[in-house]
């Protein structure tokens, strides 16, 4: 005795199953204590030097005596290559990995954008305003401490605003992200 088998289906298209995303990965939390005390050094270290730098640029502005002139400018200069760019550079690596690695995201929350822009700009005065206004001045082509003086200000405003919005975390997540999640 034969058993029927049951009768073939015409192929067709296969079942659409719903994309689910990808589970995020976190950091561990010792990784991620890690990664955030690093990110708050260089921070606070950038915002430091930032503000050394605006003192060195003061006192130079006000300085009477072209050498004293010169060698704070040399100061300067030495803020900006040994402290400014690495700090800088860490910091922004540092809070990138941050937002990846947790659940603020790099993009997902207005203050962490924001932090970001905030550490590019800094990074971006320190490239077109203080490092053409200090070879100016080295090359005794000017006075542009005025420049100095308004970029380190900008500087330390600008790390003081991203430290505030570390603690406080304004704003809500953006809400085109929030639309996107599944249910």
């Amino acid at each position: 005795m034969r058993q029927a088998l049951p009768p073939r289906s015409k192929p067709g298209p296969l079942p659409v199953q719903e994309a689910t995303p990808a589970p995020r990965r976190r950091l561990s939390r010792r990784a991620r204590q890690a990664l955030l005390t690093t990110h708050i050094i260089l921070s606070v270290g950038l915002l430091g030097d930032s503000a050394g730098f605006l003192a060195v640029a003061i006192r130079a502005a006000n300085a009477d005596d072209p050498l004293v002139v010169r060698e704070s400018v040399e100061v300067l200069s030495m803020f900006s290559l040994v402290f400014g760019i690495p700090l800088s550079l860490g910091s922004l690596i540092t809070g990138v990995a941050l937002g990846i690695g947790t659940k603020w995201g790099v993009f997902r929350y207005p203050w962490v954008t924001a932090k970001l822009l905030l550490v590019l700009s800094v990074m971006l005065v320190g490239s077109f305003v203080i490092g053409p206004a200090e070879a100016t001045m080295l090359d005794g082509n000017g006075d542009a401490t005025g420049r100095l003086i308004v970029a380190g200000a900008y500087d330390v405003l600008a790390l003081v605003v991203a430290t505030g919005l570390s603690v406080f975390k304004p704003g809500r997540r953006f809400e085109g992200r929030a639309a996107r999640r599944p249910a």
